[in-house]
């Protein structure tokens, strides 16, 4: 396997996890278990943080995989690629805001937040992964210049 294909099975990975582990935090709120959600989240933070370190150094340094399927699919895949980013970029706000408040010990807005939060992470990382089976699995393609060459002119 080769660094094409290592850092996004890695870093879609790390989404797959944060979205366990928020579940998991989800449940153990629920169960009334206030350290252990706490713990929990704050790894699911963890998993979504090193996802995003290693997307960004990718398409920094490496660059991104362009799509390969047919020119048929490409406008819907490009559609679904939009969909996907909006949601995650809202989630990673989203995200954040939850943290905060939790911190913050505002319960009642953290308990509101979360709820819409944890769903939106969960549609995210299910897209998430659609977008590697796409890119990765069915429908191989090639590679992009990486930014800093694109920025440079290089």
């Amino acid at each position: 396997m080769d660094l094409y294909m290592l850092l996004p099975t890695i870093s879609t990975s790390f989404i797959v996890i944060s979205a366990i582990l928020v579940a998991i935090g989800w449940g153990l709120i629920i169960q009334g278990k206030r350290d252990a959600h706490k713990k929990v989240m704050i790894w699911g933070a963890v998993a979504a943080l090193l996802f995003f370190v290693i997307y960004m150094s990718r398409t920094i340094f490496i660059g991104n995989t362009s799509w390969g399927g047919s020119d048929e699919l490409k406008v819907y895949y490009q559609i679904f690629l939009i969909f996907h980013v909006t949601l995650a970029s809202v989630a990673a706000v989203f995200g954040i805001t939850t943290l905060v408040l939790g911190f913050k010990e505002k319960f009642a807005k953290h308990r509101k937040w979360g709820r819409v939060t944890a769903t939106i992470w969960f549609i995210t990382a299910i897209t998430g992964v659609a977008v590697y089976i796409l890119l990765y699995v069915l429908y191989p393609g090639g590679h992009t210049k990486p930014v800093w060459e694109v920025i440079l002119g290089a």
